[in-house]
């Protein structure tokens, strides 16, 4: 069985249902994500991950109507502001960043689906100044509030998995955004099934 973990059911609206694929909403937000995610993977057992939805795109690395399959994502902001090295008591370190299974992203190399970097947020960008901040220090190509927390979730259980993003809006000044949910969530059905078709048994 694949648990596919999005936001919110509307995200995925579009995607047609399948017997050995379960869908999960998690809620908004890194939090919600990690701690929703971490409790359904302990009291039930899958084969693999996928955390899929919409995000905001980094102008130039994605168009809104297009799907990115990530295969890193970072938790923004984590740390000592400016990201200067943070350090901890007795060697402790933070962990901000998460891959994608590399298996999982193999079985996908012929979905047709770009890959990309992700960063997780606890509040959407509306500003380009702070769009240019986060692109210039993790060279992100999406925003979501939930991709850190989904895979980090699934790493720490032990279960592989992967990103899936339809682009519903750029990264940046709010009305200036171009926001288009359908568009966002048509592309992350696409995508998603493309990569369950390779996943599934």
């Amino acid at each position: 069985m694949i648990l596919v973990v999005c936001a919110l059911p509307a995200e995925l609206r579009y995607l047609a249902k399948r017997s050995s694929v379960e869908i999960f909403a998690c809620g908004v937000g890194p939090v919600e994500a990690a701690l929703a995610t971490a409790r359904k993977l302990a009291l039930e057992r899958y084969d693999a991950v996928v955390n899929a939805g919409i995000a905001g795109a980094f102008r130039g690395h994605a168009r809104i109507g297009e799907a990115l399959l990530v295969v890193e994502e970072t938790l923004a902001d984590l740390g000592l502001e400016g990201g200067a090295p943070l350090t901890l008591p007795g060697g402790a370190t933070l962990v901000e960043c998460e891959r994608a299974n590399a298996k999982l992203v193999a079985r996908c190399a012929d979905a047709g689906l770009p890959t990309g970097r992700g960063i997780t947020v606890s509040q959407v960008t509306t500003t380009a100044a702070t769009a240019e901040r986060l692109a210039l220090r993790y060279g992100a190509h999406i925003e979501s509030m939930e991709g850190f927390s989904v895979l980090r979730a699934a790493a720490v259980a032990q279960v592989p998995a992967l990103e899936v993003r339809g682009i519903s809006n750029y990264v940046g000044d709010r009305d200036k955004s171009e926001w288009d949910f359908t568009a966002g969530a048509r592309a992350a059905a696409a995508a998603l099934d493309a990569v369950l078709d390779r996943l599934s048994p």
